[in-house]
């Protein structure tokens, strides 16, 4: 089974063809990397200054009236594009993950490193170096999101330049 190298552009299209129109309002969040899709959308009866618990209670309901659509349309994807799909919901300012992988990543360190993850778990910010370095990738994420952000937008526009180039022999 081979993964599809589908545009973004692809994926999300059939994703917004497919979800039904009371689920969210606006359009959903849909991320997208060679291993998952994620969609994420704000829910319809926002749950807005009502409190934590209210959009908690919000967002499981929506998560168990709407679970056998999900799974189906997840089925579909998954099929498709070759991917494992993910679903959150937005309520107020609460955000939930239902479901998302969790992908090992092979990486070397050298001691310095290494030391840094150490730290991390001998202080108990972390359970083992895995967790440490999730929590290191987290950590820069947040902070440096404008950054990341920008660099994402080089990327899309340095594909749109390959696809719109010639092609290989």
């Amino acid at each position: 089974m081979t993964k599809t190298t589908s545009p973004s552009s692809t994926i999300q299209d059939w994703f917004r063809s497919r979800l039904p129109s009371g689920w969210f309002t606006g359009e959903p969040e849909i991320t997208i990397d060679p291993d998952e899709i994620l969609v994420v959308g704000r829910l319809a009866a926002d749950a807005a200054g009502a409190g934590e618990t209210a959009a908690s209670e919000q967002i499981q309901q929506f998560r168990e009236t709407t679970r056998e659509q999900r799974i189906g349309i997840a089925r579909d994807a998954e099929s498709l594009f070759q991917r494992k799909v993910s679903w959150g919901a937005l309520s107020g300012e609460r955000r939930e993950i239902f479901t998302s992988l969790s992908t090992p990543v092979m990486t070397r360190l050298r001691i310095a490193e290494r030391s840094v993850l150490d730290t991390l778990v001998s202080s108990g910010v972390a359970r083992s170096r895995s967790d440490a370095l999730a929590w290191c990738v987290r950590l820069v994420g947040q902070h440096e999101s404008d950054w990341l952000t920008d660099l994402r937008d080089a990327l899309v526009h340095v594909q749109r330049v390959r696809a719109e180039g010639p092609t290989a022999i």
